[in-house]
Formats: structure tokens, C-alpha cells, sequence
């Protein structure tokens, strides 16, 4: 029962303990006389007020708060997610210099409150301003600055600017076209689309929706700075291409100052004006330089690209389908590149290339992997050769043609078996799995390093468990020499014995009988003090008896009343008196007082226990707030807003490691379609709890979908074996297993010894002897996994693609080609740039550091 109580103290702790964030930023530094902002943020934009705690003197509010609400929906791959956040600015001027702490600020939201984090900030130096007009941090107003309703807003206020990474390129080489927004007014809100252009293939580069300005210097003024768009455009004829101006419809916010503040509040009228204005980003001229002579092989690729081939089986018999992947990979026009042409023996049947597009553009441009599943049939058995296979691409590194090649492959056809497998059968075993749901609830495993495992508490444990046992074994011949605990069987016989004296008072008052009715009383009161706290015949006095009773807990009322009964009795007894009426009343008083000590003795302990649950719950509601919840990350999750979610599990795996949040992590870059970042997810889950089915079925689900299948060479079975036992469980689940073993252990040795029967100590030492072997076993495994996770080799390749060299040098000779989600181990991890690397299939190579990242 107690550990229930303590389960949902705990669960309802953690759950106050966690809320959605507040958020605070104010600069670390300023100087004295400068203006700086304090904003505070949370992601709803259900919220009521924001209340400051109080800001020193120091640090003088001019303005605030400005509120501001934001919010976005997009669909990316088809699933649907959306955001939302409110921002409070504050505009402070720093009077006086020192270090000075910014209290927590408390906001209701979602009808819940919440808190920031408290902020300290240094103010040094004297005003710099020359007319003592305080100056905005870093030099410039590089917040809104809310001017007067019918102020003109010049050119020169807000405007826009266009740039392109290139301005002479040649046909299909990408031109990074950028739009900044240069401010020094509040723009509340700005709205321009690029039009279909002739003559260009155009991508727009995902940028965050939530716009962050930052101060740029623009003909020596400061401004405030946004990249507001971009755009990959990929030209498509030479010659002077346009690309025409574009009128940005914006909307600034001006102050009404002619409105009553109070007037605005309660007659629902406005102290602020939105105004219309169209912003005109000017058009640029791009000079495109025509290709030189194309090759006749030239797959229309332009930029800087490799190529790979693999094969998914290595045993191939006659009528059996087999797929030959070719990966193209690189940064360029990949949308707009030719099939590359696989020669097949005429002896096969061959079909359609299945295209995936693993592209996705960025502000370096169009980059990823083209992939080509080939599908053939061979007709009948020999040794055939697919030849390589070329792609002729135009390098704009060297402004030439450049062409690449797959190796060959020499394939063995063997007999067929007459149960050779369809093209559409074989294409459906291809078809997707889905994966297994997300853990809710509390997280099953934690980090490594907050195993209990070869903890000091473990340890403890351990010796706690043997000390206990080798007392026991020496208390219990003891025992057996001595008969009998008297003590404790004293303890535990006083309440039945003192009823059965109370009983026998009670015949004695029903028979008239008063002599034997106090003397039964007595033997009733003395005989329960005597047993239940241990007293010897010398200790058995009113003196002794009623401190022990005060001691144990008892007040001091309840002790004078079980003393008084005592003393009662005695009077009665000498004095021969037999009035009914007073035996009555002494054996109700007696009656009550012992249930009452029973029940004040009980209550001291519960008391105890309660306080202790007490203590425990607000030491656990004390602690510091967290941004979020893993209830709320999986709420986004399972209303489909999974970048949400990633955000949420990223947040909470910084302080806590867990399997469960890792698993969860995978399944939301899973549904966005993240398979390298879901296979390290779920690679870092699986390291944590090697046992979960759910993690290995996810795991296997997502490598299917990366682009290399690397056969790993066979183990010897007594190896598989002896892994698979080894991740059985978790290393807690083996600690937790040891120390059961351990108890079972000593227990049965403990039979072995006290027993006097040949069967009890045969079965003893047997069963013993199990559980001493189970408790070494389970060391080891756990030990196992625990040195698996601190020798960790593994990683992941976060990038498109890349060539494993031969020597740590980008001029090395390429070994192969290998892509994002990869996995590899580290056998050198000596160097800081460069890793040496071995695949499943025992290849080698040498990558760059930036190009993976450890599980």
C-alpha cells in the first residue's frame, strides 16, 4: 500500500513538476545608459497576462508590454503540423552600473501557470551617447520601434533586397536567389510570392516560419535584418534570363496616440493602427553561359555527383527476380538527370526502374540521392557480367564534363528449382511495414549512467544482502539453541493474553467475585506492560511503566489513565469493597486504555510513514520546472504534429536519456520521413534496452528503407547465441535478476545448513548451487552490456552521400560509396577530422568526423 501511495505521489509530482516553457532572453551585457529588450516567450497562444516579478531599480522599465501572437501551419509529405507562440517585449534602460538579477515572470496559459527561469545581467561603463539620450543595446534599435499613427514611411525605413550566389553560370547550374527585408519600423506582417518563371526550374528552400532579425549594417545604418526567402533556380536556356521584380504586400503597426488607453480597453478601441504598404524587391539578371559540347552519353547532370551500384543477393538462380540498385548522389539539378542505362545480358528479362527521390533542398542548394531499383529475371543458368555503369555529368567545380562509373558485376546463375518467384510477388514483399506505435506512460530505461547496475547503491545491496543473511544464519542456531524468541513472541502475545485476563475479570464481576476481578485486572495491566515492551520482573514498577509508555509514543494523558487503573486496582483490592458499579467501570477503563495504547502506538507509525511521504512529495514538487512533458511530446505525436514532437523529445532527452523517449524520437522522424535520423534514434534505443521487440522491429523497418544493403558476414552460432542471451534483457533487468539470485542463493544455503533432514539439505545445496550459477550469470551479462555501451563503436552517416578514401586525405583513392543511414563502427578514432571506419562486410575506409554521428 505504501508503495502505491508513494507511485502516485510521485507520478503527480512529476507531472506538476513539468509544464510548457516559458521562455526568457535579455543580453547577458549592457551598458550604462543603453535601452535593452526583455522578452518573454511560450508556444500557445492561449495565455492571459504576463506578471513581472521585481525588477531591481536599477534597471528602469521605459515601455512594455508589447504582445505579440504568431502562428503557422504547413504540410510537408502530407502530414499536417502547426505551431504557435505568444511574445511579451519589455524595453528596460540600465540607470546604474552593477550585476543585477531579473526575477522569474509568471503567465497563465492553457489555464495553467507557469514560470521562467530567473536571468542575471552586468551593466559597466558610462553612456556613450553624447546628448544623454539613451541608446538601444548594441547600438541601434534593433527592436520595433512603434512610431505615431500618419508617420511617412520612407524607401529608405523598409525595403527589400535581392541577391544571387551566382550571376554568370551555365545552363542547369543552380543560383541561390535570396530575399532580405531591411526594417526600422514594427512590420507586422509581409506577404510576396515568386511567379512561374519561363525558362527556370524553381525550388523554394524551407525557412523557419517564426522570423528572427537580427542587426545588419546597411550604407552605415543599422537595420533590422531578416532572410525572409529563398529560392534554387536552375536555368534552362542561355542567354540573359530576367528574373522579374516582386511586389511584397507588408503591413506596418504605427501608435494612435490620440486614443485614451482606457477608452481603447473598455470600448473595444485600439491605441494602434495597421498600415498597408507594398515593398517592391527589385529584379535581377542572371547571364547564362550555354554548355559546351555535350557528350553523347551526358545524363543532363550539372554540378558535382557520384555514383554507386549494388546488388541485393548474392545467390541467384534461374526465373528468380533480383534488384540491381543504382544510387546517384550529390548536389545539383537531381530532379532533372537522365535514368542512367544499365546493359543487362540479353538472357534476362528486365523492367522499369523503380525512382526514389531522397533529394531535399537547403540553402547550399538541391542535394541528395537519386536512387534506381532495377528489377531483372535471368532465364536460364551461367555466368553473366552486368558492365559498369557510366553517368557523364557536367562538374561545375571544373567547368568540364566528367565521366563516373559503377564496377562491374560477374553474377553466377544457378539451377532453378521450378518455385521461382513472381515480379509482382516479388515487388510486394517490398512493400512497406508499417511501424509500432510510440511507449506512453513513464519511460522503461534510463541512460547508462543512471544504471543501477555497479552502483554504490547496488554494491550496498549486495553486502546488506550477505550481512543479513550470516546474521540470520548465526541468530537462527541461536534461536534453535535457545527454543524461542521471548522476546518477540512476548510482543506478539501480550494484546491476546491480556484479553484473555480481561475475560477472565469479566466472569469474575458477572460471579460478584471482587477479590479475583482486581486480581485479574492486575495480572491483565501488568502482564501487557511486562510483554509488550519487554520489562523484567525488577523494571515492572508504576515509575518504569508509564516512562516506557511516554516513550513508545503514548501520551501522557492515556499513560496517568493505564498507571490510574493500576492504582485503582490495588485500593479496591485491599480495601474489599464490592460495589458492581466500580468493577463496571474499571473493566471499561481497562478495556478502553489498552485499545487506545494499541491504536496510539499504530498511529505513531503511520504518522511516520505520512511525514516521510510528505517530505518526499514536496521535495519532489520543489523541483525545477521542465519545458515539457513527455505526455505533451506524445500528444503532438499522435495528433500528427511530428516536428513538434521532435522538438518535444529532443527537449527532454538534454536532461534525461531513456529508451522509451529515443524510440519515440525515431517514430516522429520516421513519419516526417527522417529515416537516418530514425535509425540513430532507434540505435540509441536499442542500446538502452536491447531486449524491447518494438525498438528491433521499428529498427528493421527503417534500414530497410536506407538506400546501402550491406550483407554482414555470418557469426558462428555459438557467437549469436551467446549476444542474443546477453540482450535477453536490459542490464537492469540482469541486476534486478542477481540480486533475486543472490537471495535465493544464501536462502537455500541457510536451508542447507539448519536443516536437519538429509531430503531439506540435499535440496538445499542444489537448488543453492542453481542460483549461485544464475547470480554469476547474470553478472556477466550485465557487466556485458554495460562495457558494450562504454566501448561503443557505432555510428550513423548523416550525410547524402559520401566516398570512404584509403588514407585520411580527400586526394586518397576512393574505397566505395556509401550513404545517409549507414551504419559503421570506429576502429581508429585517434584522429580529430577523420575516422577509420568498417562496414558490415569488413570493408574499410577513412570518412570525415563531420560526417556521421556516434549512436
Amino acid at each position: 500500500m505504501k508503495k502505491v501511495i508513494l507511485n502516485i505521489l510521485l507520478a503527480f509530482a512529476i507531472s506538476l513538476c513539468h509544464a510548457q516553457g516559458l521562455h526568457v532572453s535579455v543580453p547577458s551585457h549592457v551598458q550604462t545608459g543603453e535601452n535593452f529588450r526583455l522578452t518573454y516567450v511560450i508556444d500557445t497562444q492561449d495565455v492571459g497576462d504576463l506578471h513581472l516579478g521585481g525588477i531591481p531599480e536599477a534597471l528602469e522599465v521605459i515601455t512594455g508590454p508589447y504582445r505579440s501572437s504568431q502562428s503557422s501551419y504547413q504540410v510537408i509529405n502530407g502530414h499536417a503540423s502547426s505551431s504557435s507562440s505568444t511574445t511579451f517585449t519589455y524595453i528596460l534602460c540600465a540607470t546604474k552600473a552593477g550585476s543585477y538579477r531579473i526575477p522569474s515572470a509568471t503567465v497563465v496559459a492553457n489555464g495553467r501557470k507557469f514560470a521562467s527561469r530567473s536571468v542575471q545581467i552586468k551593466v559597466t561603463g558610462k553612456s556613450m551617447s553624447a546628448n544623454g539620450t539613451p541608446r538601444m543595446h548594441n547600438g541601434a534599435d534593433d527592436q520595433p520601434r512603434m512610431r505615431t499613427a500618419g508617420s511617412e514611411i520612407r524607401n529608405s525605413d523598409l525595403f527589400i533586397k535581392v541577391s544571387a550566389s551566382k550571376n554568370k553560370v551555365y545552363e542547369q547550374e543552380p543560383v541561390i536567389l535570396t530575399y532580405k527585408v531591411y526594417t526600422l519600423v514594427d512590420l507586422n506582417a509581409l506577404k510576396g510570392d515568386m511567379p512561374d518563371l519561363t525558362g527556370f526550374h524553381t525550388l523554394e528552400v524551407p525557412l523557419p516560419q517564426q522570423k528572427s532579425f537580427h542587426i545588419e549594417n546597411h550604407n552605415g545604418r543599422p537595420y533590422r535584418c531578416v532572410t525572409w526567402s529563398q529560392y534554387i533556380m536552375y536555368p534552362q536556356m542561355s542567354g540573359a534570363l530576367k528574373i522579374p521584380s516582386i511586389v511584397f504586400k507588408g503591413s506596418v503597426v504605427q501608435q494612435n496616440r490620440d486614443v485614451d488607453p482606457v477608452e481603447a480597453f473598455f470600448n473595444g478601441g485600439s491605441a494602434y493602427v495597421e498600415v498597408k504598404r507594398d515593398i517592391v524587391a527589385p529584379g535581377i539578371t542572371l547571364n547564362v553561359l550555354p554548355l559546351p559540347a555535350k557528350p553523347a552519353t551526358f545524363s543532363g547532370g550539372v554540378g558535382v555527383f557520384n555514383i554507386s551500384a549494388q546488388l541485393n543477393k548474392a545467390d541467384i538462380k534461374a526465373n528468380d527476380p533480383f534488384t540491381l540498385r543504382v544510387v546517384v548522389s550529390g548536389k545539383g539539378n537531381l530532379k532533372l538527370i537522365k535514368t542512367p542505362v544499365v546493359n543487362f545480358p540479353k538472357d534476362f528479362d528486365k523492367y522499369d526502374p523503380k525512382i526514389t527521390d531522397k533529394t531535399k533542398v537547403t540553402a547550399n542548394g538541391l542535394e541528395g540521392n537519386m536512387i534506381y531499383d532495377f528489377i531483372a529475371v535471368p532465364r536460364n543458368q551461367g555466368e553473366y557480367t552486368i558492365p559498369a555503369i557510366e553517368f557523364t555529368y557536367f562538374d561545375t567545380n571544373t567547368n568540364s564534363y566528367k565521366t563516373i562509373k559503377t564496377q562491374p558485376f560477374t553474377i553466377k546463375v544457378g539451377k532453378g528449382d521450378g518455385s521461382g518467384t513472381s515480379v509482382s510477388d516479388y515487388q510486394s514483399d517490398l512493400r512497406n511495414k508499417d511501424i509500432q506505435p510510440i511507449h506512453e506512460g513513464f519511460e522503461s530505461s534510463h541512460d547508462f549512467d543512471d544504471m543501477f547496475f555497479c552502483s554504490t547503491g547496488y554494491w550496498v545491496l549486495i553486502t546488506m544482502i550477505i550481512l543479513t543473511f550470516s546474521l540470520l544464519t548465526v541468530a537462527s542456531r541461536k534461536y534453535i539453541s535457545l527454543g524461542k524468541d521471548t522476546v518477540r513472541s512476548k510482543r506478539r502475545l501480550a494484546n491476546r493474553l491480556a484479553l484473555k485476563r480481561l475475560k477472565a475479570a469479566n466472569d469474575s464481576m458477572l460471579k460478584g467475585n471482587s477479590s479475583t476481578f482486581y486480581e485479574d485486572i492486575l495480572k491483565a495491566m501488568w502482564g501487557y506492560a511486562e510483554e509488550k515492551f519487554n520489562l523484567s520482573a525488577g523494571e515492572l514498577n508504576r515509575n518504569n511503566v508509564e516512562s516506557v509508555l511516554l516513550a513508545n509514543g503514548v501520551g501522557e494523558e492515556l499513560s496517568t489513565k493505564f498507571i490510574g487503573i493500576i492504582d485503582a486496582c490495588e485500593l479496591e483490592r485491599y480495601s474489599q469493597s464490592s460495589m458492581s458499579n466500580d468493577m463496571n467501570t474499571i473493566f471499561e477503563d481497562a478495556m478502553n486504555t489498552i485499545t487506545q495504547i494499541e491504536d496510539s502506538l499504530k498511529d505513531s507509525k503511520k504518522k511516520s510513514n505520512k511525514l516521510i511521504l510528505v517530505l518526499m512529495f514536496l521535495v519532489l514538487t520543489a523541483l525545477p520546472a521542465s519545458a515539457i512533458t513527455k505526455e505533451n511530446a506524445d500528444n503532438e505525436y499522435k495528433k500528427g504534429n511530428y516536428q513538434q514532437a521532435i522538438k518535444d523529445y529532443n527537449e527532454l532527452l538534454k536532461t534525461t536519456k531513456s529508451a522509451d523517449l529515443y524510440y519515440n524520437l525515431g517514430n516522429a522522424y520516421y513519419r516526417t520521413d527522417n529515416i537516418t535520423f530514425a535509425i540513430l534514434s532507434y540505435e540509441r534505443a536499442l542500446l538502452l534496452s536491447p531486449s524491447d521487440d518494438d525498438i528491433k522491429l521499428n529498427l528493421q523497418i527503417a534500414q530497410s528503407k536506407t538506400i546501402d544493403k550491406i550483407t554482414p558476414e555470418a557469426e558462428m552460432f555459438l557467437v549469436q547465441w551467446y549476444k542474443s542471451l546477453v540482450n535477453l534483457m536490459g542490464i537492469d533487468s540482469w541486476a534486478a535478476l542477481s540480486i533475486f539470485s543472490l537471495v535465493l542463493t544464501l536462502a537455500f544455503f541457510t536451508l542447507y545448513l539448519l536443516s536437519v533432514k538429509v531430503t531439506r539439505r540435499k535440496v538445499g545445496f542444489f537448488a543453492g548451487m542453481f542460483f549461485a550459477v544464475l547470480f554469476v550469470l547474470s553478472q556477466i551479462c550485465a557487466y556485458q552490456q554495460k562495457s558494450q555501451y562504454q566501448n561503443r563503436r557505432g555510428a550513423i552517416v548523416v550525410v547524402p552521400s559520401l566516398q570512404l578514401k584509403d588514407v585520411p586525405d580527400d586526394k586518397g583513392k576512393s574505397v566505395t560509396v556509401i550513404h545517409e543511414g549507414t551504419r559503421v563502427d570506429i576502429i581508429d578514432d585517434s584522429m580529430k577530422d577523420w575516422k577509420h571506419v568498417k562496414l558490415g562486410d569488413n570493408r574499410e575506409g577513412w570518412l570525415h568526423s563531420s560526417q556521421i554521428q556516434k549512436i
